[in-house]
């Protein structure tokens, strides 16, 4: 009874979530009105979601989801309807502003929340760490959509630079080695979702909103820039050191000559 118990638990979360998720954007369908595309968009997401969280507490072993990790899948479940949100929008239909920065401002108010959970229940583990810095990292995406289709699509930079990283990092590999720990890196990407969600308030003239987009992707891409050239410099001496050591044996064979 134990063992079956163990083994199913992990799948119990991302079916749960899902379930979440539905009744999340039922409510959203019904008060805000969600055009079609926006509720695939949301379901979409949530399959998503919800499959590769089971994948990934699967392959992590865990028999349980802890308490911090389902702050980080709540915040997630609101980003999904933050998502269907904005894809309303998109194709032109009038969304409640109001409803859209509340889900957003909450979902970026709770990042804190997860990691102290964390700390102070002694789970912190890769997993939640990696789940974390991905649903915010969407939820920067998302928000940097709807900024593009009202201010120029070149806000879409802030969402889109964490996953051209990761792409980058595809073809250098010295992009995956580990960052020192840096408190501006913490400051600039918490800014990130604040600047984007002041600026869908829709409450700033038209030139102050695109001073605080470009303020936002001018600190993303100073922060990124910092990171990519100490992880440039750090391959460097590697690389180096590799070079020092594999012709170490040839000169000492060359001085017993």
């Amino acid at each position: 009874m134990t063992i079956t118990t163990a083994t199913t638990t992990p799948y119990r979360a991302p079916f749960a979530g899902f379930a979440a998720q539905l009744a999340l954007l039922a409510l959203l369908a019904g008060t805000a009105g969600l055009t079609l595309a926006g509720g695939i968009a949301g379901i979409a997401y949530g399959v998503v979601l919800c499959g590769l969280l089971g994948i990934a507490l699967d392959r992590a072993r865990m028999t349980f989801l802890g308490w911090a990790n389902l702050v980080t899948f709540s915040r997630a479940i609101l980003t999904g309807g933050v998502t269907a949100l904005v894809t309303s929008s998109l194709i032109g239909h009038e969304i409640p502003v109001w409803l859209l920065v509340t889900l957003a401002t909450v979902a970026l108010a709770m990042d804190g929340v997860d990691g102290q959970v964390a700390r102070r229940t002694g789970t912190s583990s890769e997993l939640g760490a990696r789940f974390d810095m991905e649903v915010d990292a969407f939820l920067i995406l998302v928000l940097s959509v709807y900024a593009g289709f009202s201010y120029g699509w070149w806000a879409l930079a802030i969402g889109a630079f964490r996953y051209a990283f990761v792409a980058a990092s595809w073809a250098l590999p010295w992009l995956n080695t580990a960052l020192p720990p840096r408190f501006s890196r913490k400051v600039v990407a918490a800014q990130q979702g604040v600047l984007l969600a002041v600026v869908a308030t829709g409450l700033l003239p038209t030139w102050a909103a695109v001073a605080t987009l470009a303020i936002a992707l001018g600190s993303l891409a100073w922060s990124f820039g910092r990171d990519i050239h100490w992880l440039y410099r750090a391959s460097q001496v590697r690389e180096a050191a590799r070079t020092r050591w594999s012709a170490r044996p040839m000169t000492l064979v060359t001085g017993r000559a």
